[in-house]
């Protein structure tokens, strides 16, 4: 399926209207429905083939810490895979870490932001990308994030996105100017459709900065000559010149190689609307004539106090300001599973507070409940599925958590029932006892005791981020440090 595009290139394009119709149906009994940012409205899900989903979520851009806010875009993700997985599904998902290409302005212009960081740090770029991509896989750990199928660099992908941007050049829809190779954008009907961008009513410099050699305004970049003044960290041949990617061009790459032309799900942040994904679908489906993605979906901002989260207002928070102040991430977690992954939340110290406590007691209550061969209730599944499956319906399910606590059903069935149900959730509702602790982690938390008491804060936290690389997390309290799965 195509988006519309010239009738010259594609024999039967299919107007937008019709772009869901028909395909492959699948008998299930538990519907699922997604809100789909494309048509912008719920739809019921139809995998591409039988029994399997392919998801492709944007990652971060590995040049700085990641806040709060863009990790609630990988809890969402998460959910959804869980979900699935809830459902039977066989999940294949990529995430993709941009490691280069991503200038600080969406006109294309302005200076890599890794290079930037590195010569800021007086470090080389592979140095930082590596650092802060490690410490993105730890978040990922902390907050119970399932390690995708794929985590995909796009450093590693050079020759893929040089191969797509020749595709685009043969079919005529690329032109070159002093600083690099542009899609052009004015060749394609319903370009902009994504963010219902109104093309005929934008002048230069309205959506991004203007240049001057560019045709239209939305034109976009999909390679980079390295400056003639000054040699890039990262820069890699092509026949064009020496040069990068553009930083859309890596995800409609990897996308492919690794999911097929079509794709079930592509998820990201609503910042990624009006410029990342629209210039994903225009490069994807001109370069294929199939349709890049089948659901599109968009986790809303998490702000702080009301307001935008920005270091300069000093409410710029990371996972390990949380941690230092004594929470456990997964608070965090179940905090951002109070409201809709497309709704804004605003996060403040009291609402992490009071998402602890609400864990923490919900826990405890399940913690004292026996351990049995039970099976659970399955009319307290249904209902949970239900609702997850509802376009992820997170409130729901936690408020049946709290009304199965109440249900006067044996406590066995109950905690078999929440460990099936934690399975979409992942907020760690079943505790281990101290007991089942590996000795190879309990020395672990000792050495760690014993440097702490030397004060050697660097190395103690070292052993922390070991322990919780192996799905340990540790939490220090007046009577010591208690360890948890």
């Amino acid at each position: 399926m195509v988006l519309g595009f010239d009738n010259q290139i594609f024999n039967n394009p299919i107007p937008i209207a019709e772009r869901y119709n028909g395909g492959y149906k699948m008998n299930m009994s538990n519907e699922i429905k997604l809100f789909d940012t494309f048509e912008r409205k719920k739809r019921v899900f139809v995998p591409l083939e039988h029994g399997k989903v392919k998801i492709y979520t944007c990652g971060p851009t590995v040049y700085d810490y990641p806040h709060i806010g863009n990790l609630r875009a990988y809890v969402f993700t998460d959910i959804l895979r869980r979900m699935f997985e809830f459902n039977g599904y066989k999940v294949t998902q990529v995430i993709n870490v941009t490691d280069v290409g991503h200038l600080r302005s969406d006109a294309d212009e302005g200076e890599d932001k890794v290079e930037a960081r590195a010569r800021e740090q007086k470090r080389s770029a592979w140095e930082i990308t590596d650092f802060f991509t490690n410490l993105f896989k730890q978040n990922l750990i902390s907050l119970n994030i399932g390690s995708p199928t794929i985590l995909s660099k796009a450093t590693d992908h050079i020759t893929e996105q040089i191969a797509l941007v020749e595709r685009l050049e043969k079919l005529g829809y690329t032109y070159k100017t002093s600083d690099g190779v542009y899609f052009d954008t004015s060749k394609l009907a319903e370009y902009g459709h994504l963010a219902r961008l109104d093309i005929d009513g934008m002048m230069p410099g309205v959506r991004v900065e203007k240049n001057p050699e560019k045709r239209n305004p939305t034109d976009f970049a999909l390679w980079k000559f390295s400056p003639k003044d000054q040699k890039r960290q990262m820069e890699w041949n092509s026949h064009w010149g020496v040069g990068f990617p553009g930083w859309h061009v890596e995800c409609s790459a990897m996308a492919m190689k690794y999911l097929g032309e079509t794709i079930d799900v592509h998820t990201g942040g609503v910042d990624h609307i009006p410029i990342h994904h629209t210039n994903e679908i225009a490069q994807s489906e001109t370069a294929t004539g199939k349709q890049f993605a089948r659901y599109w979906m968009h986790v809303a901002f998490l702000t702080v106090n009301g307001g935008k989260m920005s270091k300069s207002l000093g409410n710029f928070f990371t996972l390990q300001d949380i941690v230092d102040k004594g929470y456990d991430p997964l608070s965090f977690r179940y905090l951002l599973l109070t409201a809709k992954y497309s709704a804004g939340l605003n996060f403040t110290w009291n609402s992490l507070d009071g998402a602890q406590k609400t864990l923490s007691s919900l826990r405890e209550r399940i913690y004292e409940w026996k351990d049995t061969n039970a099976e659970p209730d399955e009319s307290i599944l249904g209902k949970f599925r239900s609702y997850i499956n509802d376009d992820l319906n997170t409130p729901k399910a936690i408020a049946l958590l709290w009304k199965t606590v109440g249900l006067s059903i044996s406590t066995a069935v109950k905690k078999a029932t929440f460990a099936e149900l934690d399975k979409a959730l992942g907020l760690g509702l079943i505790q281990t006892k101290e007991d089942d602790i590996p000795e190879t982690i309990r020395i672990l938390v000792v050495k760690r005791e014993a440097l702490r008491k030397e004060k050697k804060w660097n190395e103690a936290d070292k052993v922390r981020i070991e322990l919780e690389s192996q799905g340990y997390r540790i939490q220090d309290t007046k009577e010591g440090s208690r360890i948890k799965r």
